[in-house]
Order: C-alpha cells, then sequence, then structure tokens
C-alpha cells in the first residue's frame, strides 16, 4: 500500500541519495551568509521541493478530505528536512568527495517548505471544493 501511494516520492528519494552521493569537485568554504546563494544551493531547494510534492501527492485524496490537512504538511514537510539532513550527514562521514554543508540543510529545509507551497497552489481548487470532513 505504501509503495502504491508514495512510488514517486521513494524513486526520488532514491534518485536524490545516488546525486549526493556522486563525488563532486571541492567548493570552497561559505565566509558570510550570503555567500550561501550560489547555485547549488537552487538545485537543493528544487530537488527537496519535488521530494516534498511527490509525499503530499501520494496522500493527495486523504489530505483533499481532511480537517487535519497540517498533519500531512508537519509529515511531509519535517520528513523531507530530516532526509535532506541525512544527506549531509552522509555526505559528510561517508561519501567519498563530499562534504556536508549546514547551508545545504537550510536550502533543503527551504525546498521542503517550497514543495508544500508549491502543493497547495497547484491543488488549490481541489482543496477549496473538498471541505475538511469534522
Amino acid at each position: 500500500m505504501l509503495f502504491q501511494q508514495q512510488w514517486r516520492a521513494i524513486i526520488w528519494a532514491l534518485f536524490i541519495l545516488v546525486i549526493t552521493g556522486i563525488p563532486g569537485s571541492y567548493i570552497p568554504g561559505i565566509t558570510t551568509f550570503w555567500d550561501w546563494l550560489q547555485p547549488d544551493k537552487i538545485v537543493h531547494v528544487f530537488i527537496f521541493a519535488v521530494l516534498s510534492f511527490a509525499i503530499l501527492y501520494g496522500v493527495r485524496s486523504q489530505y483533499y478530505q481532511s480537517k487535519h490537512r497540517y498533519y500531512y504538511a508537519v509529515i511531509a514537510v519535517g520528513s523531507t528536512a530530516i532526509y535532506g539532513l541525512l544527506t549531509e550527514v552522509l555526505q559528510h562521514y561517508i561519501f567519498i568527495g563530499r562534504h556536508g554543508n549546514v547551508y545545504d540543510v537550510l536550502a533543503d529545509c527551504v525546498g521542503a517548505l517550497t514543495g508544500w507551497l508549491l502543493f497547495i497552489w497547484v491543488n488549490r481548487k481541489k482543496i477549496s471544493v473538498h471541505p475538511a470532513n469534522s
């Protein structure tokens, strides 16, 4: 049952794991807060937005009909953010030629929130048509 509903999210999560494990070239350390706005952060936001969106897409029928919509959002955003943290820990300690980065985790969290907001925007008519049941 889980795979039937979440196969998109599972496949995307595996894709993220593979691409975060590929050895990359050395990226200089971040010296200021504004330096975190590098092109790779946009990639982080994108891939984790897709993951968060895919998780919510897998439970969309429950999301539309539930008065506890934020429960599903917290699960999707929270699990995506935790997965982002996990990939950075793996990069720091396990993956060769990679290094974990706190700003990447921040970008992953922004991506998780972006995916939820995109899900709401894409499904705004369905969500408003299906008021939350008691």
